[in-house]
C-alpha cells in the first residue's frame, strides 16, 4: 500500500537540529537569546523593511499590529471575505468590527473596488491578504487608503518573499504580518513576525508584546499589554530555515512546474493564479475545478484519502461563519466551493507528484461519471 501523502510537512534538516540544540545547550530557551535578534534582523532584510518583531504566532502578530496602531472598539477594519478566519478574528479580538468585502476575480485577493465601496466614517484600517502566497494589488489599495487616511496592514502569513511589481511583500503597507506555523513556507513551529519601517509602531508593538513593561523601570506597567513573545528555541529553527530559504524557494518553484506539467492540459481545472505583476510564493498547490460544489468536493476528498492522498478545501468565506454577518460577495462565494489544495511541500519527489496527479484525475473523472 502507498504511504499516506499529507498536504504539507516541514523540511527539517541537520541545520535546524544543530541550531535548536545549540539554543537548548546555551540555556537561553525562553524569549531572550541571540537567535531572536538574528531572526528579526534577517527577516527584516528579506522583506526590505527597517524593523521586524517576532511574536508567538501569526494571529497575535495581527492583533498586536492592530492595537499598536490604535485600532479600538467602535472602529471598522476591512478584510477580504476569502481568507483564513484569523484575519477577521484578530480584528474582533481588538474590539473592532471586521467588515468583509469581495475579492478580485483574477487574483482572489482583496478587491480594491469592493474595499473603496465599503469605507465608512468608522473605517480605520484595511488588511489585504496575500492569499495562498499571491500578492494583493497594493498600489491600488494604498492609493485608496491614503485618500481616506487608513492604515494598511498586509496579511502576508502565506506569502514569505512573494513580490508585488518587484517589491517584497511585508514592506508595502504601514506594516506586514507573517506566520511561521508548521505548514508555512518557512517555519519556527509556531511563530509570527511584524515588519515595518515605522519606528513608532515598532517601539509600541515591542513594548506591548512584553506586558507593556516600562523599558526603564522593571515590573512597572502603565497600560495593558500581552505576552506575545517568541522563544529563542523557535527563533533558532527560523534562522536555520532562513539559511536554507533560497533552496526551499527553488524547490517550491520546481514542484509548481511539475504540477503544471501533469495537470495543466485540463480545461476544467485552473491551477495557481499568477498575475503578470506578481511573483507568488506558492504556499499551496491550488486547484479550482469547474462545477465543483462543497458536497461534491467532500466526496472527491474522501476518494483521494482512500488513495492515500490528503487534500484540503479552500477557506470558507468569513461571512458564512456563524459569528460574522452575511455579506454580498459573489466572487468569494463562487470560487470558494470549487477550490482544493493537494500535497505541496519540498520533500515531495517527482514520482510522488506524478502519482498524486494520476490518482487525482481518476478520482475527478470518477466523480463526474457518477453525477
Amino acid at each position: 500500500m502507498t504511504a499516506f501523502i499529507p498536504v504539507s510537512q516541514p523540511s527539517i534538516s541537520n541545520t535546524e537540529i544543530d541550531y535548536v540544540t545549540d539554543a537548548v545547550r546555551s540555556g537561553w530557551v525562553s524569549s531572550l537569546g541571540p537567535y531572536i535578534e538574528q531572526f528579526e534582523h534577517r527577516f527584516a532584510e528579506l522583506c526590505g523593511s527597517k524593523y521586524a518583531l517576532t511574536t508567538c504566532n501569526g494571529t497575535t502578530a495581527l492583533h498586536l499590529a492592530l492595537v499598536s496602531l490604535g485600532v479600538k472598539p467602535g472602529d471598522e477594519v476591512i478584510v477580504p471575505d476569502l481568507t483564513f478566519v484569523a484575519t477577521a478574528n484578530a480584528v474582533a479580538c481588538a474590539g473592532a468590527t471586521p467588515v468583509t468585502v469581495d475579492v478580485d476575480a483574477e487574483t482572489l485577493c482583496l478587491s480594491p473596488e469592493a474595499f473603496e465601496c465599503a469605507i465608512t466614517p468608522r473605517t480605520r484600517a484595511v488588511i489585504p491578504v496575500h492569499l495562498y502566497g499571491h500578492p494583493s494589488d497594493m498600489d491600488a489599495i494604498n492609493a485608496i487608503a491614503k485618500a481616506h487616511k487608513l492604515f494598511v496592514i498586509e496579511d502576508a502569513a502565506e506569502a514569505h518573499a512573494a513580490e508585488y511589481k518587484g517589491r517584497p511583500v511585508g514592506s508595502l503597507g504601514c506594516c506586514g504580518v507573517f506566520s511561521f506555523y508548521g505548514n508555512k513556507i518557512i517555519t519556527s513551529g509556531e511563530g509570527g513576525m511584524i515588519t515595518t519601517d515605522d519606528e513608532t509602531l515598532y517601539n509600541t508593538a515591542r513594548r506591548l508584546r512584553d506586558h507593556a513593561m516600562s523599558p526603564t523601570k522593571r515590573y512597572w506597567h502603565e497600560e495593558i499589554g500581552y505576552n506575545y513573545r517568541m522563544t529563542n528555541l523557535q527563533a533558532a529553527l527560523g534562522v536555520a530555515q532562513l539559511d536554507r530559504f533560497a533552496d526551499l524557494s527553488a524547490r517550491r518553484k520546481e514542484l509548481m512546474d511539475w504540477y503544471r506539467g501533469y495537470l495543466g492540459h485540463r480545461a476544467d481545472i485552473r491551477l495557481n493564479r499568477q498575475a503578470s505583476w506578481a511573483k507568488s510564493a506558492h504556499w499551496m498547490l491550488c486547484l479550482e475545478i469547474d462545477h465543483l460544489t462543497d458536497a461534491s468536493r467532500q466526496r472527491l476528498m474522501s476518494d483521494l484519502r482512500t488513495r492515500s492522498i490528503d487534500s484540503r478545501p479552500y477557506f470558507y468565506p468569513v461571512s458564512d461563519l456563524p459569528m460574522y454577518p452575511d455579506a454580498n460577495t459573489p466572487v468569494s462565494h463562487r470560487i470558494a466551493p470549487t477550490g482544493l489544495n493537494l500535497p505541496f511541500y519540498v520533500g515531495l519527489k517527482r514520482e510522488e507528484v506524478e502519482f498524486i496527479c494520476r490518482q487525482f484525475e481518476q478520482a475527478l473523472d470518477g466523480l463526474a461519471h457518477h453525477e
